[in-house]
């Protein structure tokens, strides 16, 4: 039995009924709910945040990627140099002859042959054989690079700093011009900052010995198979020793492991080089290999006008962010000296490369992967400022998110209408295709065209009938049905007695965009 005074007491109104308690206590919770937000609510900005900026940074890059490298990648004709790494690749196919690379009839040592490779490669895992596939290389080895910034790399940048790194290495503006060309830059600046990545992600991890310089060497190596053993060296071991030395682990250099790593980089380019060098002609190997040097060194064909441009041109490559690298933070100063000692390591090599008499701004561009290492490092930072002659005033965290995707929106809306309507518009001024197409017009493409040393035609990508290389009009076989000579070798092919009684009659005299004139014969059957 409960006592009279441990019952609840409950209150009653003057009728004498009993009162719900309740009743009187709803209407203040009611109001106390409408005030008080909830525990652990997660607004729109907030889920986005967690899942698309931290968690789903991988569908981020691939997005951005997607936007800026793959609109129009294949629409426009071959131009540049572009036809010196495809038009190889296409002889590689036909020949087997993977060692020395050809353009035309005649051996092509200027470049070592590995985005040659890549390029016959691509050709014959797609079974196409377009500028598509020829530049999708290109673009995957820039993707290549902002996936490992975001994986390897979150170790030491972090979640924000990782994805920022990555976006500054997509949206700027040496990627965007070379990354969806099959040129040279796009493949050798991207296996050097692959090195770079796995060689400071390891470095911050306090890793040693193979692990800090076996992966690392391989993209060395590799990059040397690209455009040979310089420049990008410079731009590798500018911020290692420049980190080495602030952290005064010199020692590391000396090691066995590292001296192993620069045997199994050189030894990668040494395998293609010697055999080619041997089975070729040395002399004129050697003259070529030398004259890319120390023609760069001597400044043959200086400009002045043009070489004090290299550094203002070569800071171009890493806009739209170069500004940002005016940003200061406050932290303690072994941090800032470590920063300081990148941007040093950095910095060097771009200036010593750029005021090489030879030197073209482009030679830089290995450079903008340790800058986009260094960029995330310092943005990653919560209290970053602009210096006092800047007004001093602070950048926050969300005045860089909003930058970025500015920057990022801007090089995505950009290319994104580039594909759509700059396009069509240079398609309509296309000066290559024409001449192949003047061919085609002429020859089946089941019969077999015989091009006397041709020298560098990029349009003979694009001709239908099959391609066979000669270095004379006396190495024509006798069954020639088709023959394509330059300008200066026409009286010859007219006059050669090689299928008498017939003689070879032109059927087309071309000039392209270049002033080089090419002329197209047949020769009669002789029944």
């Amino acid at each position: 039995m409960q006592s009279a005074s441990s019952k609840a007491v409950i209150p009653r109104d003057d009728r004498g009924r009993r009162e719900n308690p309740l009743a009187t206590t709803a209407p203040a919770v009611k109001i106390a709910a409408m005030h008080q937000p909830r525990p652990g609510r997660r607004t729109w900005r907030k889920i986005f945040l967690a899942k698309w900026w931290q968690r789903r940074r991988t569908h981020v890059v691939l997005l951005v990627w997607a936007a800026i490298y793959l609109p129009g990648l294949g629409s426009l004709e071959i131009r540049g140099e572009e036809g010196r790494r495809i038009l190889p690749a296409v002889t590689m196919l036909q020949t087997s002859n993977y060692l020395v690379p050809h353009v035309g009839s005649e051996p092509y040592f200027r470049k070592p042959p590995l985005v040659n490779w890549i390029v016959a490669a691509s050709f014959k895992l797609t079974g196409v054989r377009s500028e598509w596939t020829a530049r999708l290389p290109s673009a995957l080895a820039i993707l290549a690079v902002a996936l490992t910034f975001v994986t390897r790399g979150r170790r030491a940048l972090g979640t924000t700093g990782s994805l920022l790194a990555a976006m500054i290495w997509l949206v700027n503006a040496g990627n965007i011009e070379k990354g969806r060309l099959i040129e040279i830059e796009a493949i050798y600046v991207s296996l050097t900052a692959l090195a770079f990545i796995f060689w400071i992600a390891a470095y911050r991890a306090e890793e040693t010995g193979r692990r800090l310089w076996l992966l690392p060497a391989v993209f060395l190596g590799l990059a040397m198979l690209t455009k040979g053993p310089l420049p990008h060296l410079l731009f590798f071991y500018g911020p290692v020793v420049a980190l080495l030395w602030n952290d005064r682990k010199l020692a590391l250099l000396a090691t066995r492991d590292h001296f192993i790593a620069l045997v199994v980089m050189l030894g990668m380019f040494t395998a293609w080089a010697l055999p080619a060098f041997l089975l070729s002609d040395s002399a004129r190997v050697a003259h070529v290999w030398s004259r890319q040097y120390t023609g760069r060194v001597s400044g043959s064909g200086f400009q002045f006008t043009s070489w004090i441009m290299n550094i203002p041109r070569g800071l171009v490559y890493f806009l739209p962010w170069l500004p940002l690298a005016l940003l200061q933070f406050d932290k303690p100063t072994e941090l800032r000296r470590r920063h300081f000692a990148l941007l040093l390591g950095i910095a060097a090599p771009f200036v010593l490369v750029n005021v090489i008499p030879g030197a073209l701004p482009r030679y830089a561009m290995p450079a903008l992967g340790p800058a986009a290492w260094w960029f995330g490092e310092l943005l990653a930072h919560e209290n970053l400022h602009w210096p006092r002659w800047l007004s001093g005033k602070r950048f926050t965290p969300n005045v860089r998110n909003n930058v970025t995707a500015l920057f990022v929106g801007l090089g995505c809306i950009g290319l994104l209408t580039y594909g759509l309507i700059g396009v069509p518009y240079l398609r309509k001024h296309e000066k290559v295709r024409q001449h192949a197409r003047q061919i085609d017009a002429i020859i089946p493409s089941s019969v077999l065209l015989y091009a006397v040393n041709p020298k560098y035609q990029p349009y003979l990508f694009y001709v239908h009938a099959p391609i066979r290389y000669v270095s004379t009009i006396e190495q024509l076989p006798a069954d020639t049905k088709f023959f394509l000579v330059q300008g200066e070798n026409e009286t010859e092919a007219q006059t050669t007695r090689r299928w008498s009684p017939s003689r070879a009659q032109l059927v087309l005299r071309i000039v392209d965009y270049r002033q080089h004139e090419a002329i197209l014969f047949s020769v009669p059957s002789s029944r």
